[in-house]
């Protein structure tokens, strides 16, 4: 599935990118909660993160917004982890129906789910959406 970026998310990812070396796989801007979502290239976390923190501090200064790392995974349980994280999950199935519809379960315990839902239900949304957008997952199930 082609991603299409509007003006802002390319000026975010051509900013970041500038200030990080990190390459930008995807991009997503919350601006309800101030907040944009940047999924980095594998490999590519440590550049993004910078030394305890320093370029991630500094691109926040920059756009002024928070700003989320995720890092991509061309294996679709490991980008599930990633999206769900800091929530520790016990198992990712990823299946696929008949209509071809691809659906991962994941099970974890009561405090991880409540971690991986987020506050009004924000960040399973969010990894619904990247997913669907970089594996095309339709749906995620938290157990």
């Amino acid at each position: 599935m082609a991603i299409k970026f509007n003006a802002n998310e390319i000026r975010y990812i051509a900013l970041f990118e500038s200030m990080t070396g990190a390459m930008v796989k995807d991009c997503i801007i919350d601006e309800d909660n101030g907040k944009i979502t940047f999924v980095v290239r594998n490999g590519d976390m440590g550049l993004a993160i910078g030394k305890k923190g320093s370029t991630v501090t500094k691109v926040q200064k920059a756009v002024d917004k928070g700003v989320e790392v995720i890092e991509h995974s061309e294996d679709i349980t490991e980008f599930i982890k990633n999206l769900l994280s800091p929530a520790e999950l016990n198992s990712i199935k990823v299946l696929q129906k008949e209509n071809k519809e691809k659906i991962a379960t994941v099970t974890t315990n009561a405090t991880n789910k409540r971690i991986a839902i987020g506050k009004n239900g924000h960040n399973i949304e969010k990894a619904k959406l990247l997913a669907k957008r970089q594996h095309n997952i339709n749906n995620i199930v938290l157990k």
